[in-house]
């Protein structure tokens, strides 16, 4: 049996909110984190404010540092982005909005961007909101696949949505629309909230699961390692048993990190590195 590599732990920018980015990036340099997952929205990179230029700005500040990038993923929870929108307008702009967010990646150099499902009215029945996000979906994984870039499509909570919470979704949406420039992937803290195994996720899914949100939660709440009680050494184990090479990215959304979000990386990669070589 293998072994993960300490290279594979990402970095993410979300719990830098209140932090500039470069403040962002050199902590990954301090903290020897070699790639990175970027997290497109304001102040760091939010892809309506930039320019081109804006966005190359970026990128030879990642180089400067000799950082990767491993994934791009624009804001679609908190801002007015929505796949699965009924309003044909939101809709419309979503798509376009994840075509700028392609476009970005291809400037990042980076082969993937994150991608959800949007909801429907809870009202209303779920093939309607269905159909309109595959139509979109379709739409963009044409254009990605222009652009060379694989789209990770994450399934999420149920409080988020209620299209791509479970492995059977996901694989019902993949099967849907085969291509290989859609792709699937997990984050720890839906699949723990649901009850469902990570081995599964690689098992089914096979050469279709490119990605991975490595955190620890109670189930919920997107924390950092140590301060959950998420089964470390069993997904450690599962990852260690399907030989995952890809990138674990340390997504930390609890506003509890926002004040030092130093902390939640020293304390994870603490807890993590017995785990790593």
């Amino acid at each position: 049996m293998g072994s993960l590599k300490r290279s594979q732990i990402t970095g993410m920018n979300f719990h830098y909110l209140h932090y500039p980015l470069e403040y962002f990036l050199d902590a990954m340099v301090k903290y020897h984190v070699e790639q990175i997952e970027l997290w497109g929205a304001a102040p760091h990179l939010y892809v309506e404010d930039l320019t081109l230029s804006e966005i190359r700005s970026i990128k030879s500040e990642i180089n400067r540092r000799e950082l990767k990038v491993v994934c791009f993923t624009p804001e679609q929870c908190m801002y007015p982005i929505n796949l699965a929108a009924k309003e044909k307008t939101l809709r419309e702009r979503s798509i376009a909005y994840f075509k700028k967010s392609i476009d970005t990646a291809v400037e990042l150099e980076t082969s993937k961007v994150l991608v959800t499902a949007g909801w429907g009215y809870r009202n209303e029945s779920r093939e309607e909101a269905w159909t309109r996000t595959k139509d979109s979906l379709e739409k963009l994984t044409s254009y990605a696949e222009q652009k060379g870039i694989v789209l990770a499509l994450e399934p999420l909570q149920k409080i988020e949505s209620n299209l791509i919470c479970t492995l059977p979704d996901l694989k019902e949406m993949l099967r849907s629309i085969p291509s290989p420039h859609l792709k699937g992937m997990v984050d720890t803290i839906p699949l723990a909230v649901e009850g469902e195994e990570l081995g599964d996720y690689f098992e089914q899914l096979k050469d279709d699961f490119v990605h991975v949100h490595f955190i620890d939660g109670n189930p919920g709440g997107h924390l950092a390692w140590g301060d959950g009680s998420l089964p470390l050494e069993d997904y450690i184990n599962t990852l260690v048993k399907h030989q995952y090479n890809g990138a674990l990215t340390l997504e930390f959304t609890s506003s509890q990190y926002l004040l030092d979000p130093n902390k939640a990386m020293e304390d994870s990669l603490k807890t993590l590195s017995p785990y790593f070589v």
